[in-house]
């Protein structure tokens, strides 16, 4: 993925309230966006470790205590960053997506010059 829109997506789901980090890795792949576990959390460390993200950590009846993330008000401001590098990009992307004039359509018709000294 390009550089950044991991990172939006992790900070999308985040966003909306404390995550846990399977449910992130589901949550992707519920979109069709693949992520390991070992890719998610030094990814989460790094975020937490530039004041980015914080986490709390709660009792699981089913096993160990479970580490929830939420964002900082720096990572608010990152995510807004991001949000708008994507809307330019995705915006970009369809600006030329759509276009329905083929480049030769528009270029004008081409000429196939030929070699005086080979033509008879």
């Amino acid at each position: 993925m390009r550089k950044g829109i991991l990172e939006f997506c992790i900070l999308s789901i985040i966003r909306r309230g404390e995550a846990y980090p399977s449910d992130i890795v589901d949550e992707m792949r519920g979109a069709n966006l693949q992520i390991l576990e070992g890719t998610l959390y030094p990814l989460l460390t790094r975020l937490k470790n530039a004041d980015m993200l914080t986490y709390r950590w709660v009792e699981s009846n089913s096993g160990p205590p479970r580490k929830y993330f939420s964002l900082t008000p720096k990572g608010e401001e990152f995510y807004l960053e991001l949000q708008a590098t994507w809307n330019e990009l995705a915006n970009a992307v369809n600006t030329l997506a759509s276009k329905r004039e083929s480049l030769t359509s528009t270029a004008g018709p081409t000429s196939i010059e030929t070699d005086p000294d080979t033509s008879n």
